[in-house]
């Protein structure tokens, strides 16, 4: 039996300790809105945050985060209020929609580590990030969006 903190719930999961986190959430929790892309740490689709740092789930074994704080894309809001989220829909950022649970959580890290993020500070946190519409300059004007939005609310 493995314990996590998930979205601020305790789960206790019986699975294997080696199985990748993106499974556990997905298949074993239900908790579908992280997704799979490459399976090998390339694409970011499956980007959540462990103790609020941004990680790749498709990579990472469940093991290695018993007893850590775990945040996926449902749990930044239930009715996406976060900033990142409001932000994303104002400047209508999706396209496919494919990578937006990855680009928000990327985003999310980013804000919460720096406020006013410069262009070279979101591309650097973004690169992991691939979108494969191409919706790079609709997802910068969304995070200086939030981090207006942020700004205001403090």
């Amino acid at each position: 039996m493995i314990s996590l903190m998930i979205n601020g719930k305790k789960q206790d999961i019986d699975v294997d300790p080696d199985t990748p986190l993106l499974w556990v959430l997905r298949d074993t929790l239900g908790l579908t809105g992280t997704k799979y892309g490459c399976g090998i740490a390339a694409c970011g689709a499956c980007t959540v945050h462990v103790n609020g740092q941004p990680i790749r789930s498709c990579v990472t074994p469940v093991s290695s985060i018993a007893g850590k704080r775990l945040t996926t894309i449902e749990g930044l809001s239930e009715d996406n209020s976060h900033p990142v989220q409001r932000a994303w829909i104002a400047e209508e950022v999706p396209q496919c929609g494919f990578c937006q649970s990855g680009q928000i959580m990327a985003a999310a890290a980013l804000l919460a580590a720096k406020t006013t993020p410069s262009d070279t500070d979101i591309d650097s946190a973004m690169s992991g990030i691939i979108c494969r519409c191409g919706t790079y300059q609709r997802i910068r004007r969304a995070i200086k969006r939030a981090a207006e939005l942020m700004a205001r609310e403090a």
